[in-house]
């Protein structure tokens, strides 16, 4: 697993992003304060605070670089 900060601050990044990482079959999880939400939820992804960036933890073994590599316009 591989935590990393991101920045969801539009609607348009909040589309973007469930877009990018619904291509792979990893568990995605969100993390703001006590709240822990599934990533691919855009429904979840609006009940947090997106003022601030949220952690998002990849539940992956293998396949890293090729997640990061599409998540990189939205890393903090």
């Amino acid at each position: 697993m591989k935590t990393v900060q991101i920045s969801l601050n539009s609607i348009d990044k909040v589309k973007s992003f469930v877009n990018a990482i619904t291509q792979f079959d990893y568990d995605f999880d969100l993390i703001s304060g006590r709240y822990v939400i599934d990533a691919k939820s855009i429904m979840g992804i609006f009940s947090l605070d997106l003022s601030k960036p949220i952690e998002l933890a990849i539940h992956a073994e293998s396949g890293l670089d090729e997640v990061m590599e599409v998540i990189k316009p939205y890393l903090v």
